[in-house]
């Protein structure tokens, strides 16, 4: 199996490149940068969104995993609604090149202000323009694989616990905080409930995923039950040994957070079944 992965040298692309590979995956790494990206992948420069003909460019791979995204982070960015169109005529071109298996990044906000567990059939009512992006994706790439009978993934993301600098997660900015010898950290009250999962978990649960095709569509990345996040960045402080303390109340939550989301993992305990 030979496995495209776009943003692979992004915080996330380069966890799941090296699981790939120690699953004795090929892996096809493109990006702008490589400084990441595990020297086992074959990688490839360039701007996947110029390329004339990006399935022959980037190897003629038979599995497309496409984690590309700029702005992450900042959920109001135009830049979202601006790359929407790119996104899609690059999946969409890749299918007319020949890849027969589709996979995507997505997000829980794709979601919106919801309270429970999500599975494939929750209805999406994105609330900020990177969830209306993602979502929006999400539905165009479907109509196209399920017009050209190509195998459909879609990656539901949810909140990734990773303990390096290279990120901008709150648990990336109290890395960074605590290594420059910050003692006080500017926080919310914390009350929300979120799906947390590990970044070495969430790097194997994407692999897992691509993997195989038996199981297919909207897959939750998740571990499947609520957190108070308080409670999760007090354990993350612990675990790390960080000489750090929260300074609650500074921030207000987000008005589109909800209060308590967190993902159905009947998808993901399927597939690693199947993987035994």
């Amino acid at each position: 199996m030979k496995i495209l992965v776009t943003g692979a040298n992004g915080y996330l692309g380069k966890g799941v490149v090296k699981r790939l590979l120690n699953d004795g995956v090929t892996v096809i790494a493109t990006d702008f940068r490589n400084n990441f990206i595990d020297k086992r992948a074959e990688y490839v420069y360039g701007d996947i969104f110029s390329m004339e003909s990006p399935f022959n460019e980037l190897g003629e791979p038979d599995v497309l995993l496409h984690m590309a995204w700029r702005d992450g982070f900042v959920h109001g960015s135009q830049n979202h609604i601006n790359d929407l169109p790119k996104h899609v005529n690059f999946i969409n071109r890749m299918i007319t090149g020949g890849v027969k298996h589709i996979a995507v990044m997505g997000s829980m906000h794709e979601i919106g202000f919801y309270e429970g567990s999500i599975n494939e059939n929750t209805p999406c009512n994105p609330q900020s323009l990177y969830g209306i992006s993602k979502n929006a994706l999400r539905q165009a790439v479907e109509l196209e694989c399920k017009k050209e009978d190509v195998i459909f993934q879609w990656l539901r993301g949810f909140y990734i616990v990773g303990n390096t600098e290279d990120g901008c997660s709150i648990f990336s900015k109290i890395v960074q905080a605590a290594h420059k010898g910050q003692k006080d950290f500017p926080f919310t009250m914390g009350l929300n409930q979120f799906d947390f999962l590990d970044y070495d978990n969430f790097c194997k649960q994407v692999a897992d995923v691509v993997e195989q095709n038996e199981v297919n569509g909207i897959i939750n990345i998740c571990c499947g039950r609520p957190e108070k996040l308080a409670d999760r960045v007090e354990r993350f402080i612990k675990e790390n040994k960080f000489d750090i303390k929260l300074d609650y109340g500074v921030f207000p939550d987000r008005p589109y957070d909800s209060k308590a989301i967190w993902g159905d993992d009947f998808k993901i305990r399927m597939i690693e079944k199947i993987k035994g």
